[in-house]
C-alpha cells in the first residue's frame, strides 16, 4: 500500500498520522514545503520516501513535482487531514485514477454555500446563507438574514477570519476587517448550544463515532481574551441532546457524498431542543480533538483511521469509557512565560482524573492568542460520570493561571 500523504510535518498532528499508515504497514510517501532537516523525528521514522515542494498551497506546482517524483511506482492512496489541501488531494486521486473522495465531493465540504445548497436540496435544515464577493453583495445577504449575521469565508478553516455581527455598525467594522477576504458567505445567526460530530466512516457508514460540546460557543472563546475554552468529549452516545446531532450528521455524509475517512461537523442544538447543522469539513478536527477522542476510548485514531483509509478495517476498541474535557490555558500579561498558579494544587487533588498536561514551559514566549485556539497550553481531565467531569474542566478554567511578562 503506496500511499501519498500531503503535509506530513505540519500542522503538528498530521504527523501523527504519519505515524499511524506506517504502523498499519504502509508506504508513506511525503509531500510538504518543510526542509527534510526540519522534520519531526516521528515523521523521519515513518516515512519512505520526502519531496520537498517550494509551497504546498500551490496546487499546479506541487501536482506536477509530485506526478514527476513518484513517476514509475503505484500510488494507492493519495490522503492528508490539513482542510487546505484536501482539494488538492482530491485532484491527484482523480489525475491518476486513484480511488477516494473526488474533487466535486471535497467542494460540497469546503464551499460553505454550495454545502448548505446541496443539504437544503436534501431537506437537512441549514441557516440561511449567501454567496458574496463585495460590500454590496454583502450588504444585501445581511438584509436577507436579519440581526445577527455572521461572517465566513467561503473555503475557511476552523473559526478564522469568522465575525458575528449584530447590528449594521458592527458588520461595518466586519467589513473592514475582512477586506482581504475574495470570497465569503453571510450567514444567519442560530441561537443554541454548540457541538460537534466526528467520525470515521467508510464510504459515508460511520465506523467510529463521536460528540463533542463546546463551552463557551466557539465565536465566543475566539474573540474574548479572558476565556479558558473547553471541548468537551461526551461518554454517552445514547444521550438525548445528541440524537438529533447525530441522526443529522449520519444524513449529512450521505448527502454529500462522504467517502472513507475522518470528518468533523459542528451543530447546534436550539433551546426547543431542533439540531440545525453549522458546517462540515472531510478532515480530522483540530484542538487536539483526536486526542480527546483517543482519551474518551482508551484508542490509537491516528492509527485506526490509518487502518481505514488503506484496507476499510476498525480493529480498536468500540466502546466509550470516560467523559473527557480539554480545557485551553492563555497567558494573563505579555511575554514570556513566568509561572503558573493553581496547577500544584490541581494536581494534589485530582492527579487521578488527569490524562495529559501539555503547557508552554517557564521562559517561553507565549502565543498570539488571536491566532491558535491552543492558546499557551492545556489540562485534559476525564472521570466515568459526565456531570464530575465537567466539573473537573470547569475548576480548571477557574482556578488554574498561567502568567507571562
Amino acid at each position: 500500500m503506496n500511499v501519498v500523504f500531503l503535509s506530513p510535518n505540519y500542522p503538528p498532528e498530521m504527523q501523527q498520522f504519519v505515524r499511524g499508515l506506517a504502523e498499519v504497514g504502509a508506504t508513506v510517501l511525503g509531500v510538504g514545503d518543510s526542509p527534510p532537516q526540519g522534520l519531526a523525528p516521528i515523521v523521519k521514522q515513518s516515512l519512505t520516501d520526502y519531496l520537498q515542494v517550494p509551497s504546498i498551497m500551490d496546487e499546479a506546482d506541487v501536482i506536477a513535482r509530485v506526478e514527476a517524483w513518484v513517476r514509475g511506482r503505484t500510488i494507492d492512496r493519495v490522503e492528508t487531514n490539513w482542510e487546505p489541501l484536501t482539494l488538492t488531494a482530491a485532484a491527484m486521486r482523480e489525475r491518476w485514477g486513484v480511488p477516494g473522495m473526488t474533487r466535486d465531493a471535497v467542494m460540497g465540504f469546503r464551499d460553505k454555500v454550495l454545502m448548505r445548497e446541496r443539504l437544503a436540496a436534501a431537506g437537512i435544515r441549514v441557516p440561511k446563507s449567501f454567496r458574496v464577493r463585495n460590500k454590496r453583495e454583502a450588504w444585501a445577504a445581511a438584509e436577507q438574514c436579519g440581526w445577527p449575521v455572521i461572517f465566513k469565508p467561503i473555503a475557511g478553516a476552523g473559526s478564522a477570519d469568522t465575525w458575528r455581527s449584530d447590528n449594521p455598525r458592527e458588520f461595518e467594522r466586519t467589513l473592514s476587517l475582512t477586506q482581504h477576504i475574495e470570497e465569503a458567505s453571510v450567514e444567519e445567526f442560530i441561537t443554541g448550544d454548540e457541538y460537534t460530530y466526528e467520525t470515521i466512516s467508510v464510504d459515508a457508514e460511520p465506523v467510529v463515532e463521536g460528540c463533542t460540546r463546546y463551552y463557551p460557543n466557539v465565536l465566543e472563546a475566539r474573540k474574548n481574551e479572558w476565556i479558558s475554552p473547553i471541548i468537551f468529549s461526551i461518554r454517552d452516545m445514547q444521550s438525548p441532546d445528541l440524537q438529533g446531532g447525530i441522526a443529522m450528521g449520519r444524513e449529512v455524509l450521505k448527502a454529500l457524498g462522504m467517502g472513507t475517512g475522518f470528518s468533523h461537523m459542528e451543530w447546534f442544538r436550539t433551546r426547543s431542543g431542533e439540531a440545525v447543522f453549522g458546517e462540515i469539513a472531510c478532515r480530522s478536527p483540530g484542538a487536539c480533538m483526536v486526542d480527546l477522542m483517543n482519551f474518551t476510548m482508551d484508542a490509537d485514531l491516528f492509527r485506526e483511521w490509518a487502518r481505514i483509509v488503506c484496507w476499510h478495517a476498525y480493529e480498536g476498541p468500540t466502546e466509550r469509557r470516560w467523559n473527557a474535557g480539554i480545557v485551553f490555558k492563555r497567558a494573563i500579561g505579555q511575554g514570556r512565560i513566568k509561572r503558573f498558579a493553581g496547577l500544584d494544587t490541581f494536581r494534589r487533588k485530582y492527579g487521578p482524573y488527569i490524562a495529559r498536561e501539555d503547557f508552554l514551559p517557564i521562559g517561553a514566549q507565549r502565543r498570539d492568542w488571536t491566532q491558535t485556539f491552543l492558546g499557551d497550553g492545556h489540562l485534559v481531565v476525564r472521570h466515568k460520570e459526565h456531570d464530575r467531569a465537567l466539573a473537573l474542566a470547569m475548576e480548571a478554567c477557574t482556578n488554574l493561571h498561567v502568567y507571562a511578562g
